[in-house]
């Protein structure tokens, strides 16, 4: 019987902790466009890196350039690979 309370009881913690990590990461998704819209609106450059990433995709490699981007920019791999997919973007 008390370990289905201990079952139960760590059920409800997980559930808690799934809501609540989902709640920040609604605010950081909002924190993030907050700070986009800010900067084009002050006019802050782009990170330096960006021109060096760019090279990189037009000379085909895609690989170095998530590589490069984790490496710099302390992103983790789906966050590099989805800021070099933007960059390629822009490349094209």
């Amino acid at each position: 019987m008390d370990f289905y309370i201990v079952i139960v009881l760590i059920l409800f913690i997980c559930i808690y902790l799934l809501s609540t990590v989902s709640k920040l990461n609604s605010r950081v998704k909002g924190l993030e466009y907050t700070l986009e819209q800010i900067t084009k609106q002050v006019g802050v450059p782009e990170y330096p890196i960006n021109n060096e990433l760019r090279q990189l995709l037009k000379e085909g490699n895609d690989v170095k350039a998530v590589k490069r981007a984790r490496k710099t920019l302390g992103l983790s791999l789906i966050e590099a690979k989805q800021y070099i997919d933007i960059l390629k973007l822009e490349v094209k």
